[in-house]
């Protein structure tokens, strides 16, 4: 297990090096730059601007240059010479900020979790920990009863949740708890206690809620049919005993297969849930650095969500083997 896990660690770096190199060639392609302004704004100067590239270097050439006879003297591998001493590089467009203070640095007397990345941290695990204990008993309950009026309305739900952008159900969720029942406010400015965060957790975990029921529902009827179930049956075991011990431990092996993954999309996709409610997240951070063209900050929340993605696979695959011993690292 050792030797996989840091074949797969090692397996990482290209992975962010293809990440790094797409990202940054879309980035260039795109039209404008970090030092245009909004429409109406006054622009910056030509010879402004000639002074700004010289100072961040984007007046070097993006992958070579032989002019100099230094072929690796460019933007991307000075910015690839940065990732590697974990440098991601000053903000263009916010004065005096390094891109990972604005991401991981907290205010001052704050903890780490207050940071932006802490924000939307938390936000992903409340969102799949609501994903969790709504989706999986939900699942369960449809397969036992299945073809009742309880299954038909989990299968509604899910259908529901699976089928309707998050934008969607945000607009259903702040009309009923905000407007309608009172129960939040409309514009959150306080994040400090727990009940703001409910909705917007609710309303980025409702998808993979949906599709845990719909997973954990097939997964679980599949087990049922098995002839181990009727064994266990047999011996006289109780319902309960066959269901949780033998029934849902087997079925969560495909849904465990998606947690991971799930995790890492309910953090890196919540820039909508975030723009909707202004939360103070990376996600609304990265919406914000594309409108500006902050180049750096581009690049680091796009590689910050790469390695996410990668660790939150690489948990999976380590959880099979708890879940299931018949799976075994060759």
């Amino acid at each position: 297990m050792t030797k996989y896990i840091v074949r797969r660690l090692l397996w990482m770096i290209p992975v962010i090096l293809v990440v790094t190199l797409i990202t940054f060639t879309l980035m260039h392609m795109a039209p404008g730059g970090p030092w245009d302004r909004d429409p109406g704004a006054r622009q910056v100067d030509a010879r402004t601007q000639q002074l700004l590239n010289t100072r961040f270097g984007l007046d070097k050439p993006l992958f070579f240059n032989f002019s100099d006879g230094n072929p690796l003297d460019s933007q991307f591998f000075g910015y690839l010479w940065g990732l590697v001493h974990l440098d991601l590089g000053p903000s263009y467009r916010i004065r005096g900020a390094d891109v990972q203070d604005l991401l991981f640095k907290a205010p001052e007397d704050k903890p780490w979790w207050e940071s932006k990345f802490g924000y939307s941290l938390r936000l992903g695990l409340y969102a799949l920990v609501f994903s969790i204990i709504i989706g999986i008993p939900l699942g369960i309950v449809a397969a036992l009863k299945q073809n009742t009026v309880v299954d038909y309305l989990s299968l509604f739900v899910a259908t529901f949740g699976v089928s309707v952008p998050s934008f969607v159900i945000a607009l259903f969720f702040i009309i009923i708890f905000a407007v309608g029942l009172h129960m939040v406010d409309i514009v959150i400015r306080d994040w400090s206690s727990f009940k703001p965060w409910i909705i917007p957790a609710a309303i980025l975990g409702f998808p993979t809620m949906a599709f845990l029921t719909r997973l954990t529902r097939s997964s679980m009827l599949d087990i049922m049919t098995q002839d181990y179930i009727r064994t266990a049956r047999s011996k006289g075991l109780h319902e309960r005993r066959v269901v949780m011990l033998h029934m849902l431990k087997n079925s969560l092996i495909p849904v465990i297969t998606i947690l991971g993954p799930a995790l890492a999309g309910l953090v890196t996709g919540s820039f909508i849930i975030e723009q909707i409610f202004g939360f103070p997240g990376i996600g609304r951070e990265f919406v914000l650095s594309i409108q500006r063209r902050d180049y750096s900050m581009i690049m680091g929340t796009t590689l910050l969500y790469a390695v996410l993605v990668a660790f939150a696979n690489l948990a999976v695959d380590i959880l099979y083997g708890f879940v299931d011993p018949r799976i075994k690292v060759e």
